[in-house]
């Protein structure tokens, strides 16, 4: 079951580890051969309330300071260019400030130097055609005038519609947008108006802007992820929430997101059993109810009494041959019947059966995780008392790699269910290599399976109970797991996605290093920088008591996968005391 020479079956005993040399020798190992696939690079950072106006300001000042434009003028362009200062600065290098600024809605210098306001008497409306003092009326940069009570039904209306961000101006095919200070000026009197065209400027940071994106978690914890680099990751927000950036769904690698909205759409909707439904039985012509043939006969009678065809599903009379119907000819194949029968059978069963492994790895994970409060509990409780061992990282590590590798084991079926025997991928893979495909993934997969139960089954020992020899053979469960999501992964990736030239799916990567925290912002930035690479990074289970763990900048603590190279340092620390 094992493919190298340092695997060994879950049958026999276990070499254990037992001296520091070998301990840093399996690190060494592991480092050495490289078991981590070669993943994009990804930084994602928690945003609150707090910062968020400090990140706008930033990019705000940024542009200010290359293009030495006012902050309405920055505002405008960012939100056109969403937030992409890179997009922004090279469509400037490639074409003119002014046609730039003329497609992100912004009067560029030249343009706004030419309107001749004038500075006393009456002006005449050009909404309501009244004429009014100049001092009640707005002239916007794009040189368009209007009297500010049309100005303010405008904005009403606009903010009411949901576009606060971009306020155009009302003149007909002008395609300017408003500036902020006038519309600011105007709103002065209308408080909650106001307050939500400014809580709107502030939300375009993260709604017009694709590197970020907000917390799903409900409810809702105010919080946003931003992430620069590859978005196809899996972040961890402060309050414990983990989605997949790219899609906003809950995490689903090794699960494309296109794979994973469709098994959701198939789970809800019940979409299989339809499915074999439309294709197994017929309604009733008089009584509509679901008819399924239970014989050879194209003759079908209801238990209303009213007989039709089963090929066709009109009304008939019961006199009829095994091949004709009296005074029925519908024209169609019996075979092209047959066949569809077939094949909605194959794919109703298909289905049953990943949809059965994946639902027992996921009722596995929330009954593990029933069990995490207690471990910790008793992991406090043990420190406290002094007993030998005095750190228990190890297995608090052990828990977070489970719970990884359980979620990750589970949607393994589920990428398996379109990887082979569908139609998403049938039109770039053929029946034989599908045959092959799916044979190392199976593999792969049971050699996943049977390692992550084992360690499941080691950390059901009563926390009391782990001498020595129980501890070390946790730590190299721990480590063969990761090695398996390794190998599972880069599978996948190298050899399934990356065969596929006409498809732009792709996972998130896994990578067994632990993920890196960072104790201070990034540089020229304010958000909490919480990971360093677009890889499986944790799953979040309930805070541990324990002190053995990692704090951002803000206090807040954000749990990390285990790998070989922590748990062994763990060891040496515990070996010490």
């Amino acid at each position: 079951m094992y493919d190298s020479e340092d695997d060994y079956d879950s049958d026999e005993d276990p070499e254990f580890l037992s001296s520091e040399e070998d301990m840093e020798f399996l690190s060494d190992q592991q480092h050495d051969a490289g078991l981590s696939p070669k993943t994009k690079q990804s930084v994602w950072g928690v945003i609150d309330k707090a910062k968020l106006a400090q990140v706008q300001d930033e990019s705000l000042a940024a542009v200010q300071g290359i293009l030495g434009c006012s902050r309405d003028t920055a505002r405008k362009l960012l939100t056109h260019f969403q937030w992409n200062k890179e997009a922004l600065f090279g469509t400037l290098a490639d074409r003119s400030e002014e046609a730039v600024y003329q497609s992100a809605g912004v009067i560029s210098r030249s343009e706004a130097e030419t309107h001749d306001v004038p500075s006393s008497g009456e002006i005449e409306c050009g909404c309501c055609f009244c004429d009014v003092p100049v001092a009640a009326a707005t002239t916007m940069e794009c040189g368009h005038t209007y009297c500010n009570d049309c100005w303010q039904q405008h904005f009403k209306v606009q903010i009411g519609e949901g576009n606060s961000r971009r306020l155009p101006c009302m003149a007909v095919k002008c395609g300017a947008i408003c500036d902020d200070r006038q519309v600011r000026k105007l709103l002065r009197k209308e408080g909650k108006l106001l307050q939500k065209y400014e809580e709107k400027l502030l939300d375009s940071y993260i709604e017009d802007n694709k590197s970020v994106r907000w917390c799903p978690s409900v409810p809702h914890c105010g919080c946003a992820i931003q992430v620069d680099g590859d978005p196809q990751c899996e972040p961890v927000c402060q309050c414990g929430c983990k989605f997949c950036f790219q899609c906003g769904l809950d995490p689903h690698s090794p699960c494309t997101c296109e794979m994973w909205k469709q098994w959701q759409r198939k789970c809800s909707d019940d979409s299989e059993t339809a499915n074999w439904l439309n294709t197994n039985t017929k309604p009733c012509p008089k009584c509509q109810n679901q008819v399924e043939k239970n014989g050879g006969c194209n003759l079908v009678v209801c238990r209303c009494g009213q007989a039709f065809c089963w090929l066709c599903g009109a009304s008939t009379g019961r006199s009829h041959t095994w091949e004709t119907i009296s005074g029925h000819s519908c024209g169609r194949y019996k075979e092209d019947v047959d066949k569809k029968i077939n094949e909605a059978q194959r794919n109703l069963q298909r289905y049953i059966h990943y949809n059965s492994r994946w639902e027992a790895h996921v009722a596995s994970q929330k009954l593990e995780a029933k069990q995490v409060a207690e471990i910790r509990e008793k992991i406090a409780e043990l420190e406290d008392n002094g007993t030998e061992l005095k750190d228990y990282t190890w297995l608090s590590q052990a828990l977070q790699q489970l719970f990884c590798a359980r979620r990750i084991l589970g949607n393994s079926y589920v990428s398996a269910f379109y990887f082979f025997g569908n139609d998403m991928f049938s039109d770039e893979i053929t029946p034989e290599q599908n045959d092959i495909n799916k044979s190392l993934f199976e593999d792969q997969q049971a050699c996943l399976e049977t390692e992550v139960e084992r360690l499941s089954k080691l950390i059901e020992t009563p926390v009391n109970e782990m001498v020595d020899s129980k501890r070390f053979e946790v730590i190299n469960s721990t480590a063969n797991v990761d090695k398996r999501l390794i190998k599972l992964f880069e599978l996948i990736e190298n050899d399934f996605l990356a065969k596929i030239m006409h498809s732009t799916q792709s996972i998130a990567p896994y990578k067994g290093e632990s993920t890196l925290h960072s104790s201070t912002p990034q540089e020229n930035s304010s958000y909490t920088a919480v990971a360093a690479s677009s890889s499986e990074d944790s799953d979040v289970i309930p805070a541990c008591p324990s002190s053995h763990g990692l704090h951002s900048a803000e206090g807040q603590r954000h749990e990390h996968p285990p790998s070989a190279e922590r748990l062994i340092g763990s060891e040496k620390r515990a070996r010490r005391l």
